[in-house]
């Protein structure tokens, strides 16, 4: 029987193929470019879009070759990628394997989230003090805001392409059949170059020690964002001299959220971004310039349009939050250790691959609680802005979208893999995202 080839060339496409992903990787970063124009010091938003004018939009922007060529924006960003790169190479922390990849080899992981962080609070507590509060490198971020989301932009379209370019060339080293070809991701090997640069090729593209993936996951984008909000509210502080409640709550939730992936990130290691999804300019886009520029449009809206919550809407939405945050990490956690053979009571499927779909407790209400849970999330920080305008409801939205485009593209992958088994696993558990309505 001869062996499986180690990459098959993918025959479906997804977001209706080559014409799809050329909407995406346009719209998505003229949107988020735009997103950030709509929320500055001289004009911002205001109700329904009722002050909305295109003249605004294009305010304040460059000609493109200034953003090609600017060398003080480059180095700085470059800079940053550099020294958080360095940091999660060099800081100690555990060893720890990925699934096993179809040669049947095991990728090995360093887990070292809470070096990182520390360090990351150290050199901001040293900054404070060295600069007596001043923070110009907060300024610098809050005063360059849509600047620095166009260089993070094109820093992914070279980064997706470099990855890409990549993906043709022998590995150094043999894989476990003998062979220096690369794993390629499932969904991205069609030999269409354009669809399969935007998916992305190659599965876990390696830099020496350094899993570009993972790293960009959690590193450049999770902590800029965090900068991000931090800006926000430096320079509210800096021009009022006070802390405004709304402000501080969506940065004490939003760090709570940051942090909690950074420091949990051992949990993405089983999740579909790594195990699953090759790294092209759909993840290098998200990770790098998606989150971080549109995931703060709160902080960013209330820096300059600042409300005052008072306590009962402060606990109202701190509420939500924790209700999200319960159901998200029980449920996650749950799973994680029915897969580690922890919970054999719980009831599941035995399915004919010799897994077991679990359909019981958290898992009984929906297909993806946790989705609902991460959801809820969202909605807490967008609830931190009042109701002043629909456009810091984006989040929410944009992120229900993706959990239900998420939802599809593992039920349909479930389906083909499980059979008769995910049939009998839907009749028990029926819903799909939200219990008895979804």
């Amino acid at each position: 029987m001869s062996e499986a080839p180690l990459n098959p060339r993918t025959r479906s496409y997804e977001f209706y193929g080559v014409p799809g992903v050329l909407a995406i990787s346009v719209g998505l970063p003229v949107l988020t470019i735009v997103l950030n124009q709509l929320i500055r010091a001289d004009y911002y938003i205001v109700g329904p879009f009722s002050n909305f004018h295109w003249e605004q939009v294009w305010n304040h922007l460059k000609p493109f070759s200034h953003y090609l060529y600017n060398s003080e924006l480059w180095t700085y960003y470059m800079a940053w990628l550099f020294v958080l790169a360095f940091l999660d190479v060099t800081l100690p922390g555990r060893k720890m394997r990925g699934v096993v990849l179809r040669d049947g080899s095991q990728l090995q992981y360093k887990i070292n989230g809470i070096a990182m962080v520390s360090a990351l609070v150290l050199i901001l507590c040293v900054r404070w003090n060295v600069t007596r509060g001043d923070m110009p490198e907060l300024q610098y971020i809050y005063e360059h805001h849509t600047d620095i989301c166009i260089i993070t932009v094109l820093f992914s379209v070279v980064l997706a392409t470099l990855t890409y370019i990549c993906s043709f060339l022998p590995q150094l080293r043999r894989n476990k059949r003998g062979t220096k070809e690369r794993i390629l991701a499932l969904g991205g090997n069609t030999g269409n170059p354009i669809y399969d640069w935007f998916i992305g090729r190659e599965l876990n593209p390696r830099l020496g020690a350094l899993d570009v993936k993972l790293f960009c996951e959690l590193r450049p984008g999770m902590l800029l964002w965090l900068l991000i909000n931090l800006s926000c509210l430096h320079q509210h502080y800096i021009n009022t001299g006070q802390l405004n409640d709304a402000l501080l709550l969506v940065n004490i939730l939003q760090g709570f959220y940051i942090l909690d992936g950074v420091l949990n990130e051992e949990g993405l290691l089983t999740m579909m971004d790594i195990t699953t999804d090759g790294f092209g300019f759909m993840l290098a886009f998200g990770d790098l310039a998606l989150v971080p520029f549109t995931y703060s449009l709160q902080a960013r809206y209330l820096s300059v349009s600042p409300i005052e919550l008072g306590r009962n809407r402060i606990a109202a939405i701190c509420a939500v939050m924790l209700i999200g945050y319960w159901i998200f990490h029980s449920s996650n956690t749950q799973k994680s250790n029915f897969r580690q053979g922890k919970l054999p009571h719980l009831k599941s499927i035995q399915t004919t691959r010799g897994t077991k779909l679990l359909c019981d407790s958290w898992w009984a209400m929906s297909q993806h609680i946790n989705y609902f849970g991460d959801w809820l999330i969202s909605l807490s920080w967008c609830l931190c802005t009042g109701f002043q305008t629909p456009l810091t409801y984006y989040y929410s939205l944009y992120f229900a979208a993706l959990l239900l485009h998420r939802q599809t593209r593992d039920e349909e992958k479930c389906r083909q893999k499980y059979g008769d088994s995910w049939k009998e696993y839907e009749s028990q558990v029926p819903y799909k995202i939200i219990p008895y309505l979804y």
